[in-house]
């Protein structure tokens, strides 16, 4: 497995080097640590396209010394992040590299030239500033990346509590990536994992609409709450394969809302949910679930994708 880490010192970027040895990740891996400062030439003085685009920044002669000083102590943070890790993955090799630029473009370049199978970055939480920050960094990275995207929380439970997961699961072929990806994973014995299907209210509500009202709408919802009872068993049973203590559930409401509150008032350490592709239309549907799941949870989401073949 290859895992793309994002680190800058700061709390929330600790919050994913801590939150990694809960992740379910293998004994071995091949990691690279990438810390990106962003000391650069000031942007009035910035050609437009190094302001918009995803290249490095243009250095003034007299800014270098500076952004040398930042490189030289954001390559220090990475070697602490570094020495953390070993301490948890002592089979993984782990190297590390700094870049002056902007993070998330240089987090992309850097997936797109090494193909992780994984990126992790870090979350300011869930205050309004906190999601400002997602949308800058963390954002960008989850809805262009085309490899899975981890974006981890400071834990919320003793380090040494069962381990709990939610899956959310709607029957389709991206969450039952999300529920392979899971099963695949190295879990410590005792991991709970509860695999939620949501019956979308708001399909519901638009049945409704058509001619036969109330009818069409308790028609549309028993089959989409059968089809989802198949889909939560099998991924339950898959999941107990694994070694997993799985159970499925079915709810009703808008399917992120839904995730969110299981997650938070079961007290889940994180969110497994699918990713459709980057295609167009694709990319505004990942929106629709993945990007609020994402924003709003209290523990961290991990949103799986499938690498193009």
């Amino acid at each position: 497995m290859k895992i793309l880490i994002a680190y800058d010192g700061s709390e929330c970027s600790n919050a994913a080097i801590a939150d990694l040895p809960r992740a379910g990740l293998p004994a071995e891996a091949e990691v690279q640590i990438l810390s990106v400062t962003e000391a650069a030439q000031p942007a009035n003085e910035a050609p437009y396209l190094a302001m918009v685009g995803g290249g490095e920044f243009p250095l003034l002669e007299d800014t270098e010394p500076a952004v040398d000083m930042a490189i030289q102590t954001s390559g220090g943070l990475a070697e602490q992040a570094r020495i953390r890790l070993q301490a948890h993955f002592p089979g993984w090799k782990i190297a590390t590299e700094t870049w002056a630029d902007c993070a998330q473009f240089a987090i992309l370049r850097k997936a797109q030239t090494w193909e992780p199978d994984l990126i992790v970055v870090g979350s300011h939480g869930r205050s309004f500033i906190g999601r400002l920050v997602l949308g800058s960094v963390s954002r960008y990275v989850l809805t262009h990346a085309d490899c899975s995207v981890r974006i981890s929380r400071r834990l919320l439970h003793r380090s040494d509590r069962r381990i709990r997961l939610v899956i959310g699961t709607d029957g389709s072929d991206r969450s039952l990536a999300a529920v392979r990806a899971v099963a695949s994973r190295n879990w410590p014995a005792g991991t709970e994992a509860r695999v939620v299907g949501v019956v979308d209210s708001r399909l519901v509500v638009a049945a409704m609409s058509v001619p036969e009202g109330i009818e069409s709408a308790a028609s549309e919802e028993e089959a989409l709450r059968g089809g989802l009872s198949k889909a939560t068993r099998r991924a339950a049973g898959e999941l107990a394969r694994a070694g997993l203590h799985a159970s499925p559930q079915v709810l009703g409401g808008v399917p992120s809302a839904v995730l969110i509150a299981e997650a938070e008032s079961w007290g889940a350490d994180c969110i497994f949910i699918g990713a459709r592709g980057l295609a167009g239309m694709e990319r505004v549907l990942l929106g629709c679930a993945a990007n609020a799941v994402s924003a709003r949870a209290h523990c961290s989401v991990e949103v799986v994708r499938q690498h193009r073949a």
